[in-house]
């Protein structure tokens, strides 16, 4: 059962995933493009924690919560960025 509940998720977020990619090309603005950038992340943070609960393996989780901590700095650095035209004051 919790096989199936998995595929469907793997599903789902690789559509997720088409879509942003939608977005990211066709963005009309940078900042569509950097949530969009932003929301990619979260997708994948979503497979790996899908993956691990499908392989049962929890060294996965701690890779997504690395991947968690990145993209939000990454985030905030272009929106810092953008802001101000530097990253490090």
């Amino acid at each position: 059962m919790i096989t199936l509940a998995c595929q469907i998720a793997l599903v789902a977020i690789g559509l997720s995933v088409v879509f942003n990619v939608y977005r990211i090309v066709a963005g009309p603005d940078v900042l569509d493009r950097i949530l969009a950038l932003d929301t990619m992340v979260i997708n994948a943070i979503a497979l790996i924690v899908v993956i691990a609960m499908l392989f049962e393996a929890p060294t996965y989780f701690e890779a997504a919560l690395l991947f968690a901590m990145v993209g939000f700095l990454t985030t905030v650095s272009f929106c810092k960025y953008l802001l101000r035209g530097n990253v490090i004051e």
